[in-house]
């Protein structure tokens, strides 16, 4: 089989599979791989190293070659981080001074001397037109050479790389699981089962696939390979046709929707006919996307093929010629009576809507005995609703507690944030409760004989993820709401982009929140230097890749949020440039090293969202004094051009604000039920690991688990939503 997927399941799983090759001694090569792994905050696990040293040095110096590419590019190290300020951190010069500096330098300069003066005796100088601003005075290779070697520190990263599998059984194991997955999956995920689902299309198939955009990814790959599709509500099938153009399968947003061969258009028509032929009341979810119904409608061109009537009948109802009462018109009828528990009991028969029509139905209920009837409902249908569904609606219903001021903060499929104050009517608490109570019992149910449970202490207050989009692409990232322990002396931010065609100013800032939110300071390239704070340097284009740092000595930080960001200032936006990609490194006393050293970056992430500021997590110091981060993953629409720190800093400070108050659901919550359905959970204390299998919940897979453990890491934590 290709390595081609080899990658993918290291990215997705931190396994290697055990490639097949002739027997021999590689122990010396193994020993080398293992060293040049660890430069990138990489190690083989005991029982990998002895699974290759028993081949031939050929057969692991190939799989070293592509390894060691694959895990450079997790922790951003496949390109080169130059910083602006060569000695960074050392000698960054006060903002003011490099100006006059770079002044200076553009007055001794013939072809720039010309229009500078005339600049100053306006009073304004542009730093854009000065020649030493924004671009790289000197080479990589001269910033090598000004730093020393990186001391290695008991805190570096060490992220360890388990045997798996022969290749194509991981190939198979992934898709299932990407396949399978309970909760959606992100912009990587989705591309990944793309790349997987057409290897695999004639292959073992998940035994559902609940998710519809997973479901619209596998059924192009069996379209394209001539396989039966899974089609189950008409809105699958325009999912499909989505995929198939390349567009947003989420029907969120208006698309464009070319012609399709004729091949395609017959076996789009015909798995909607059968759709329909089988329950013809399912034509009525037309009406959420009449539109792009329509527009489908004159790509597939229905009236050419009479043998599929009830295919027909469905662009007749997205264009009004043939009536097709949805449940959604009816239910909101009883809504405009003010009937929530008439609502309630037609919405019985749709139980995920149900759900998600709570909060309206509470608000609707204006006696007892309608909130009786609500509660009734859902108790009747609990157990037909997904988990993913039920446990958002326990975070729903934990933070529609009775709060003066209370905000409320929204988040959109692509990661875009705002903020509104909370205006509804707030849900009686005993209700409330009520619902909780219900919720909770049905979730314990669900996760009851677990067996015995081992837990890391550092994943309980980890968010679940109830979507993949909550997170994002990349290494040790974890998904919004997520806290985590911050240790070291330095803490220091990083930005890298490469633009695609035009001229792109991508701006490194953190701005400084006291307690109350209010902004303390900032580090950007307007304010290179603040007490504990160094920024390395504004660089204005980055044709062949640029970086931009920010260093904070975390014990001289001034106030009690660090909110690190990054603005688009000019030129291509985050989904347009070829690359680009946020992370942090942690660092101790005076370790020494180049200014990016992939042995100390706690995590990396891509920014491909939309909108034009991103804002990847927020750092807390706690009342213990200890600090924390807070994964955001947010972006803010911002301006076309020139955003800057100090422009977003009271947008900025209210959705983190809103995000940093809100209760999110964690592992520690799933734990708890587990416990309570009378599962053995035990907390891991670093001592010895239990012999027999176990379910092992943690941040990374520790060495020494039984082989038939179930291992839960955030590499999988999906697996962990009840389904």
């Amino acid at each position: 089989m290709s390595p081609r997927h080899e990658p993918l399941i290291v990215r997705h799983t931190l396994r290697v599979p055990v490639p097949e090759g002739p027997s021999g001694d590689g122990t010396v090569v193994v020993r080398q791989f293992d060293a040049a792994l660890m430069c990138a905050g990489f190690k083989l696990s005991a029982r990998l190293f002895g699974r290759l040293a028993g081949l031939s040095e050929g057969t692991v110096t190939d799989l070293a070659v592509r390894v060691l590419g694959t895990v450079r590019e997790m922790a951003g190290d496949h390109v080169r981080h130059n910083p602006y300020f060569i000695d960074f951190p050392a000698n960054v010069p006060a903002t003011a001074d490099f100006w006059r500096e770079c002044v200076a330098e553009a007055l001794a300069d013939d072809t720039a001397r010309a229009g500078t003066p005339k600049q100053l005796d306006a009073g304004v100088v542009d730093l854009l037109t000065l020649p030493s601003y924004g671009t790289y005075q000197h080479s990589f290779t001269d910033l090598l050479a000004r730093h020393e070697e990186l001391i290695a520190a008991a805190g570096d990263r060490v992220t360890v790389l388990h045997p798996g599998d022969r290749l194509e059984d991981e190939v198979t194991s992934l898709y299932l699981a990407l396949a399978g997955s309970t909760t959606p999956l992100g912009e990587e995920g989705l591309r990944d089962l793309a790349e997987l689902a057409g290897h695999c299309a004639a292959g073992p198939q998940p035994e559902r696939i609940p998710v519809r955009e997973n479901r619209a990814v596998v059924n192009q790959a069996r379209l394209m390979a001539g396989a039966d599709l899974l089609l189950d509500t008409v809105t699958d099938v325009l999912r499909l046709a989505c995929a198939l153009n390349g567009v947003d399968m989420g029907l969120q947003e208006p698309v464009r929707l070319r012609s399709l061969p004729r091949s395609v258009r017959r076996a789009l028509l015909a798995g909607l006919d059968a759709v329909v032929a089988a329950a013809p009341a399912k034509a009525a979810d037309v009406h959420a996307h009449r539109e792009m119904w329509k527009r489908l409608g004159e790509r597939l061109h229905p009236h050419e093929y009479p043998q599929w009537p009830h295919a027909a009948d469905v662009f007749a109802v997205a264009r009004g010629e043939k009536e097709a009462r949805s449940l959604e018109s009816r239910a909101e009828e009883l809504f405009t009576r003010g009937d929530a528990g008439a609502a309630a009991r037609l919405l019985r028969a749709a139980p995920g809507r149900l759900l998600r029509s709570l909060d309206r139905l509470l608000r609707t209920a204006a006696t007892d005995d309608e909130q009786d009837a609500v509660v009734a409902a859902v108790e009747q249908v609990l157990p037909e609703v997904s988990g993913r569904v039920l446990l958002s609606v326990v975070e729903h219903l934990r933070n529609r507690a009775r709060r003066t001021g209370a905000q409320r903060v929204f988040v959109n499929r692509l990661g875009r944030g705002h903020v509104a104050d909370d205006t509804r009517r707030p849900v009686p608490d005993a209700v409330r409760e009520r619902l909780l109570a219900l919720l909770d019992a049905e979730l314990r149910r669900r996760v009851g004989g677990a067996g015995r449970v081992l837990v890391d202490p550092d994943v309980l207050d980890v968010a679940l993820p109830l979507s993949g989009r909550a997170s994002t692409a990349g290494l040790g990232v974890l998904p919004r709401g997520s806290v985590s322990a911050v240790d070291g002396d330095l803490l220091r931010f990083f930005v890298y982009w490469r633009e695609t065609a035009g001229t792109t100013d991508f701006d490194l800032s953190a701005l400084l929140l006291d307690r109350r939110y209010a902004t303390v300071s900032w580090l950007s390239y307007t304010h290179l230097r603040d007490v504990g704070g160094r920024h390395s340097g504004d660089v204005i284009s980055a044709p062949e890749g640029a970086s931009e740092f920010i260093d904070l000595r975390l014990d001289a930080v001034r106030g009690a949020f660090v909110v690190p960001q990054v603005n688009v200032f000019d030129g291509e936006g985050f989904e347009e440039v070829a690359e680009s990609f946020f992370g942090f490194m942690l660092r101790e006393g005076q370790q020494r090293g180049r200014p990016f050293e992939p042995r100390t970056v706690r995590m990396k992430s891509e920014l491909r969202g939309p909108g034009r500021v991103a804002l990847p997590l927020v750092f807390l110091r706690g009342a213990d004094g200890r600090w924390r981060a807070k994964w955001l993953h947010l972006y803010l629409r911002g301006d076309p051009s020139h955003n800057r720190v100090e422009g977003n800093r009271l947008t900025v400070a209210t959705l983190v604000r809103a995000v940093v108050e809100r209760e999110q659901l964690t592992v520690r919550y799933l734990t708890d039920l587990m416990a309570g359905a009378g599962a053995t959970v035990d907390v891991r204390d670093g001592g010895t690991l239990p012999e027999g299998p176990v379910t092992y919940i943690g941040l990374d897979r520790p060495e020494g688990l039984h082989p038939h453990a179930r291992v839960i890491t955030p590499e999988n934590l999906r697996d962990l939503i009840p389904a």
